[in-house]
C-alpha cells in the first residue's frame, strides 16, 4: 500500500512538473519597438511629421527674418524718431516675439498631437497582429523585449518573424 501511494506521488510529481515546463513554454518575447518601426505605415507616418514639421520650421524662419528685418529698420530710423515713436516700435517688436514664441508652442503642439494621430492606428495594428500569431502558436504571454523596457533575457521564443510575416513586412 505504501508503495502504491509513493507512486502515485511520484507520478503526480511528474505531471506537475511537466505541467510546469508547458507553462513556462507559453511565453514569447517580441521587440515592438522593432517592429512598429519596420512597418510601412510608420514610415509613412514620420514622413509627414517631417513634412509638417519642416513646413513649420520654414515658416517660424520666414517671421524671424521679417522680425529681425524690421528690428533693423527700426534701429537705424530711431535718431530720426521721437522717443513715444520708438517707445511703440520696440513695443512692436517684443510684441511680434511673443507671437513667434506662441507660433512656435502651438505648433510644437500640433506636432506631438499629429504624431499621437498618425501613429496610434499603427501601433494597434501592431498589437492586434502579435495577439493574433502568439495565440495561433499557442502562447500566453507576449513580453516586449525592446531595449530599455525591463526585460533582462530573452532567450524564449521571437515572435518577431512570424509577426513580420502575418503582416506582410519583409
Amino acid at each position: 500500500m505504501k508503495q502504491i501511494k509513493t507512486l502515485i506521488v511520484a507520478v503526480a510529481l511528474i505531471f506537475g512538473v511537466s505541467n510546469f515546463a508547458n507553462a513556462q513554454s507559453k511565453v514569447a518575447h517580441i521587440a515592438s519597438q522593432e517592429l512598429v518601426n519596420s512597418m510601412p505605415e510608420y514610415k509613412s507616418a514620420m514622413n509627414e511629421l517631417e513634412r509638417l514639421q519642416k513646413n513649420y520650421d520654414a515658416e517660424i524662419k520666414t517671421m524671424m527674418g521679417e522680425l529681425q528685418a524690421k528690428a533693423k529698420r527700426y534701429d537705424s530710423e530711431a535718431a530720426t524718431k521721437t522717443q513715444e515713436e520708438n517707445t511703440k516700435r520696440v513695443q512692436e517688436v517684443q510684441s511680434t516675439e511673443r507671437t513667434i514664441g506662441e507660433y512656435r508652442n502651438n505648433a510644437l503642439k500640433d506636432l506631438q498631437k499629429k504624431e499621437v494621430e498618425l501613429l496610434k492606428p499603427v501601433i494597434e495594428k501592431a498589437r492586434v497582429a502579435v495577439q493574433k500569431v502568439a495565440r495561433a502558436k499557442g502562447f500566453q504571454y507576449v513580453m516586449d523585449a525592446t531595449t530599455g523596457t525591463g526585460l533582462i533575457l530573452a532567450e524564449g521564443y521571437d515572435l518577431m518573424a512570424d509577426v513580420k510575416k502575418d503582416l506582410g513586412i519583409q
